[in-house]
């Protein structure tokens, strides 16, 4: 089975040599389409790949079911979180990509953190946008240093900043490298985001060149 038969997704190919692609994951009510701006921002010239999250809720692309806000259906993100894993070893396949940066906000960062902690090798790291701990037990996994970046909003009303602070610490405990940043904005994105991933991004790929 191919990518396109497994997720919705669309594919822009690297224009320039060196950046790794980018994952993109969109939030709640977002689709394949939303974030490739930011994508092209933040990471000139990379390939990026942004699949459409599979579950509804009142008509709204996710990438897992919740219960209630800030309550996931933890059975359900398990099942997702590996389906999208399958789905981006198959595009890297297809499309002859290494293994990419995740770059999700909100319900995409949740599933991004959750793909981490579950298939930690299908990334070479993440970009957590107004992210919370996806699992009251988070399980034990190896990260190596593998890099992320967390960016939280101080005035966010969804995510309290402990929840966020938690993740955290569950991502370093595992031994990933991890920067959390706080910013003093709410739960949408602002320019300060775009220009602290980009140069998260920068940096991180002139440590790997």
């Amino acid at each position: 089975m191919s990518a396109s038969e497994t997720f919705i997704h669309r594919f822009e190919p690297a224009t320039a040599p060196g950046p790794a692609p980018l994952l993109l994951l969109h939030g709640t009510g977002g689709d394949e389409n939303d974030l490739l701006p930011l994508g092209r921002t933040v990471a000139p010239g990379a390939a990026l790949l942004s699949p459409r999250g599979r579950t509804l809720e009142a008509g709204m692309p996710r990438f897992f079911r919740r219960l209630a806000e800030g309550v996931f259906d933890e059975d359900d993100l398990i099942r997702r979180t590996h389906e999208l894993a399958d789905f981006v070893e198959q595009a890297r396949a297809e499309y002859g990509l290494p293994a990419p940066i995740a770059l999700g906000f909100s319900n995409g960062a949740n599933i991004a953190a959750a793909m981490l902690l579950l298939r930690p090798q299908v990334l070479s790291g993440a970009v957590l946008l107004r992210a919370m701990s996806p699992f009251a037990k988070p399980p034990v996994v190896t990260l190596a240093a593998k890099p992320v970046l967390i960016v939280s909003g101080s005035f966010d009303p969804i995510i309290p900043e402990e929840n966020a602070a938690r993740l955290a610490a569950a991502l370093s405990g595992a031994g990933a490298s991890v920067e959390h940043r706080s910013l003093p904005t709410g739960h949408g994105l602002s320019q300060a985001d775009l220009g602290l991933v980009r140069d998260w991004l920068a940096q991180r790929l002139a440590l790997a060149a």
